[in-house]
């Protein structure tokens, strides 16, 4: 009998890469090249990302890794200052575990 097997989720090496095209595609990529996308960078303060920026890069993140991705629900659940500190290693960590 075949056995169903689950996909293997995906690491931080596989995802980060895909984020920082993300990130290029919202802000420009004559702004991206100066910068050095790392998992610690944070969107409102290394990044300079604005709510606007935040909110199409969240869809491209939704669209690319599916349904199951709920930035609103996630962030309605952290504080302002939480918000503000937000980095790439949380973003990846928040779609390790929704995948």
């Amino acid at each position: 009998m075949d056995q169903l097997t689950q996909p293997a989720k995906l690491s931080e090496a596989e995802i980060l890469p895909v984020l920082k095209q993300f990130i290029t595609e919202v802000i420009g990529e004559e702004f991206v090249e100066d910068l050095d996308i790392t998992a610690a960078s944070s969107f409102t303060k290394d990044l300079e990302m604005d709510s606007i920026e935040i909110v199409a890069f969240s869809e491209k993140v939704k669209n690319h890794f599916g349904k199951d991705i709920d930035f609103t629900g996630w962030l309605s659940n952290m504080d302002l200052d939480q918000i503000i500190s937000l980095n790439l290693g949380d973003i990846t960590k928040y779609i390790q575990s929704c995948l």
